[in-house]
Parts: C-alpha cells; structure tokens; sequence
C-alpha cells in the first residue's frame, strides 16, 4: 500500500513537471420528500399520514417540495463540474436534478408517487454507504427525522426547508441559501457543528396543542447567516405584553377591513381581546369585530380578500424570526400579494424581538418577487402605542 509520504513525494515530481495533482471529486447527495409542505396552504398544519395527504390532495393541494428543490440546486450550477451529484429516482431527486442540468448518480429503487418515510431512510442509508461528502435534503422536522434515524451523525447534511412545520436547526433559512451553504461546505470555507432535530405531533398540532419534542441532533455545516435558529415559543409571563399588543390592533380595527389574523399567540391575543373563538395554530378572518371563517385556507383566503380592503396580522416566530413561510402557508404568496406590503401588520413583544439579538427578520414565501417584495424596514408593533422598525432581510 503506497503511504502518505511515498504520495506527497509523487505530488511533488507531478509539480516539478508541469503537471496538477488529480483533483478529488466531492459527492453531494440529495433527497427530496416530494409530498413535504402539502398541507400548508390548504390548512392541515403537516402531510404525516397517508389519510391527511389524500385529503391534502382532496383540498387541492400541490408538491412544493420539487420545485424548492430545484431552487436549492441552481444555487450549486458553478460545482455541476466538479461534484458528483447522487439522488434517488423520479420525484425523489432524479428530475429536480435533470431540470437543473445536472447529470445525476442515481440509485436505489422507490415507485413513483408512492414515496414515504422509509424509502428517505433507505435512501440516507444508501447515500452513507456511497461514502456522499454531505446529504442535501428537502422536506421538513418529519425528513429531518427520518434523516437521524438512518445515519445519525456520521454523514453532514443540510435541510432545504419546504415543510409545513420546521422547528428544527438543521435547515438553511431558505432553498437559495441552502445551496449556498452547500457550496462554502465542498469548498472547505465553513465548519460542522450539531443542530437540533426537534418533531411536533401533527395530530396534536391540529387541535392547537404544541407537543414538540427534541430526537437528536445531525451535524450540519454552520454558518450563523444561512442557517435558521430552532424554534422558541413564547415565555408563559409575557401576557400582559401581548394584552397591550392587542388592545393597540383592536383600538385601529375599522368595521369595512377584513382582517386576516395568523397562527401563536401574539396574534391570537387579539381574538382573545375581542372575545372570539380561534385556532391557534389556524388563521382566522375577522370583520366588524366578528369572527367570519375559522380556520382558513389560502383558497377561502383569495375567496375573501376577492373585493375590499384586507389586513393581514401575523407575529415572528420566536428564535426564527420568520414573519412568513413556518407554520402560516395559509397565507400564501398570493394572498400577501393581494393584500399588499402596505398592509400587513407585524406584532411581537419586546422580549421576543431582544432575543433575536439584532437578527433580521426573515421571510420564505416560496416566491421569489414576493420576498424581495417584503425586503426593507418594516414596524413591529411591540405594545400599546409601541412599536420599533426592523430589517425584513
């Protein structure tokens, strides 16, 4: 066997003569959960199950997660080259990679449109033994999950996100800066450290109980601007902050505005203050001071935002700082188009804007124009007659 002295003097003659050492290609493997992220828009707080993703479907839910997907790997096309590029079949990486130009290693065996948790966790396990330099995955907590339980820590990823619940840190703060982040990793410019793999009960989830709980951790390569925080909920003494939060939105409510009122609790103090039933983990639609749909989909949203003004009130996700994208799908793209940056209505207490330490906000809409739309200064009603300009970045 030809030891590491006998291969540094070759690499030396290799100099002396004019030529280049043998570049070592670096393998990127990549997963796509084609179903993550499906029941966001259509209200279902997750896609866990064969029963909610038909009725996910029934509702006229689409794949997102493909299409994320496809985002993350343009971010890479400088590397298409000099990586080699493993995935899975069909919808599970194969097309998302042809459709950026990519020509794929594809291996393993799933039947199209019949995916499910134990073909990612067969396909991390193979991507192991294929010896991937960093697994590329794009789903939400459920694939982040699945992921641990095949490798563990023994192979890097990074999560795209594209999930409907993503209180995990293992993901990048958006498809784009996944990519990126991908590329400083095979390029030798970041580090590794762990990150949490945190899981809600979705069946909990959708009676508005947070039942979260930590798996493990995955090795990720870190770097604190590309890369989300985990989820923070909000501290059990900060009611009076959000009575104050909604007193100031209630006092301004007019009866001819429709008002379009995200999931947490710093929104929802405002249905309490007006003594409304809500969902809070849903998005409900207030007129008059009166409650019109509870539990809203982007669907009955468009529906409803068809004629007049309209209002969306939403709150930052604490330790995220997401404004859109995590857990309010509801209000999609489109709906936040319609509606107008002039008139969403950004609330969070002091605390929870401190704990940010001067992090900006963050928003992931899965649109692009509507993101940069979003960019810039924005208020954030803190208290009653309080409030403070932040970063949307």
């Amino acid at each position: 066997m030809e030891s590491i002295h006998e291969k540094e003097q070759e690499q030396g003659r290799e100099a002396e003569i004019g030529q280049q050492p043998t570049t070592i290609r670096r393998k990127l493997g990549l997963i796509v959960n084609p179903i993550a992220g499906m029941g966001g828009s259509v209200g279902l707080k997750g896609t866990d199950g064969i029963d909610t993703l038909r009725k996910a479907i029934q509702l006229g839910a689409t794949p997102t997660a493909p299409r994320r997907a496809v985002e993350a790997l343009r971010e890479l096309s400088p590397l298409r080259d000099s990586i080699e590029l493993v995935t899975y079949p069909h919808d599970m990486g194969e097309e998302e990679c042809k459709e950026c130009g990519f020509n794929p290693v594809v291996i393993g065996y799933v039947e199209r449109g019949k995916t499910s948790a134990a073909d990612t966790k067969r396909a991390a396990e193979e991507m192991l033994l294929r010896e991937v330099d960093l697994l590329l995955f794009t789903g939400g907590d459920g694939t982040a999950r699945n992921i641990h339980e095949a490798v563990g820590q023994r192979l890097p990823v990074i999560g795209v996100p594209a999930g409907v619940k993503i209180h995990s840190s293992v993901f990048a703060i958006n498809p784009r800066t996944a990519g990126q982040l991908a590329i400083a990793y095979l390029r030798g410019e970041v580090r590794l450290r762990e990150a949490e793999v945190m899981d809600v009960d979705e069946e909990a989830f959708r009676q508005d109980r947070v039942s979260a709980r930590l798996h493990g951790y995955l090795k990720i390569p870190y770097d604190a601007q590309l890369v989300q925080s985990v989820k923070v909920g909000s501290a059990l003494d900060e009611d009076e902050s959000m009575q104050a939060i909604a007193w100031e939105i209630v006092e301004s409510m007019r009866d001819e505005c429709l008002y379009i009122i995200g999931p947490g609790t710093t929104a929802k103090a405002v249905m309490k203050a007006l003594h409304l039933e809500y969902t809070l983990l849903g998005v409900d639609v207030v007129q008059k001071k009166r409650l019109i749909v509870k539990d809203a989909n982007e669907a009955r949203l468009l529906e409803l935002i068809e004629d007049g003004e309209a209002k969306i009130i939403v709150s930052v996700i604490g330790g995220q700082g997401y404004v859109f994208g995590r857990g309010n799908q509801q209000i999609s793209s489109r709906v936040i188009r319609k509606v107008g940056k002039d008139n969403i209505v950004i609330v969070a207490t002091e605390s929870k804007m401190a704990a940010l330490k001067g992090m900006p906000l963050l928003v992931d809409t899965g649109d692009r124009e509507v993101d940069e739309m979003l960019k810039g200064y924005c208020r954030v009603v803190t208290g009653y007659r309080r409030s403070a300009v932040y970063r949307i970045a």
